[in-house]
């Protein structure tokens, strides 16, 4: 272990390193205490908010509270139904990404996402009757929040919400917010390819993110960050090949298909769930409009690499994204 940087108390910070798996991947956490007690109370109490989140936000357990929720709509619709502020708040998140990218993130689109896990299960395009309906229960404006009673109603029986565009980012934010209130001001949460970061190591500009590249890409690219997010959204490893087409695992929530193509959308934002959920809808647009919608956003950046035709990348990024590239 090395011994780097002092805390306003004088004593020496020591880097730490834990890793857990969660939601269907890796969490880790790298951060800066004054000793390893410390260090081991702050990482289990991190680690089991990850794990009380997935008890809330995981589609995949029958008994978290999502499933809960949408299995008391499941019949027919039961109206506002009351919800703990953590589903609420990264529910109304989603609402607004959703809102913003105008349907090209979200969170309805269970019941087509379903469809295509047994679609890369089995190799075969979902029946297309089967789609239409799953699809007839899609689309954002059929839920209803109330802020003050904090009720979340599905008006279409049948509704399913998957939070995995969105989830991961909020898990590495509020674990971020709790290490924060533990005194731990130099953190990174990391989730796969959602990353939050506060203050930088001791001694350093910011924390360096390696953004993968695209198969038989050897380009690398290093980000130099510090409280701020970045997601990363790709097909590099999710996506299903069926009848000669390669069909990401990120669905167009307005079509209910998988994604054509290679591509890798990083996005840059303030806040975890921002650049989680911002990923998806830079995914779906073109690339010109999705960076058009970005820079419209106060602190937010995005890289959207492209292959074309002939394997060649296509790199495109709006006009904050230089300012998180430092020369070495």
């Amino acid at each position: 272990m090395t011994w780097e940087g002092q805390n306003l108390y004088g004593k020496e910070l020591q880097r730490f390193e834990f890793a857990e798996p969660h939601m269907g991947t890796e969490f880790r956490l790298k951060f800066y205490a004054a000793d390893e007690t410390q260090a081991q109370q702050v990482a289990k109490l991190a680690f089991a908010r990850i794990a009380a989140l997935n008890a809330v936000m995981s589609d995949y357990d029958p008994k978290s509270e999502l499933s809960i929720l949408c299995a008391k709509n499941a019949e027919k619709c039961a109206g506002p139904i009351a919800v703990s502020d953590d589903l609420f708040r990264v529910i109304q998140e989603a609402q607004k990404i959703s809102e913003l990218s105008a349907g090209a993130f979200d969170i309805t689109v269970g019941p087509v996402v379903r469809l295509w896990r047994l679609a890369r299960k089995n190799r075969l395009m979902p029946d297309p009757d089967v789609l239409k309906e799953a699809m007839s229960k899609v689309g954002y404006q059929k839920i209803k929040l109330d802020p003050v009673k904090k009720t979340v109603e599905l008006t279409v029986a049948g509704m399913k919400l998957d939070l995995g565009g969105i989830g991961k980012g909020f898990a590495a934010e509020e674990v971020l917010k709790l290490l924060k209130e533990k005194g731990i001001t130099s953190a990174l949460v990391a989730a796969s390819g959602d990353i939050s970061v506060a203050d930088p190591p001791p001694h350093a500009d910011g924390w360096k993110v390696s953004i993968a590249p695209l198969p038989g890409s050897t380009q690398e690219r290093i980000l130099t960050l510090k409280n701020v997010a970045v997601s990363t959204s790709g097909d590099a490893s999710q996506f299903v090949e069926i009848a000669g087409k390669r069909y990401s695992h990120v669905l167009d929530p307005r079509t209910g298909i998988g994604l054509l193509g290679r591509r890798s959308v990083t996005v840059i934002a303030p806040r975890g769930t921002q650049a989680d959920a911002l990923t998806k809808m830079a995914s779906v647009w073109e690339p010109e409009k999705a960076i058009a919608a970005i820079e419209k956003l106060e602190k937010v950046a995005c890289l959207i690499i492209v292959l074309d035709e002939q394997g060649k990348e296509v790199v495109k990024s709006s006009s904050r994204y230089k300012d998180y590239v430092k020369p070495e």
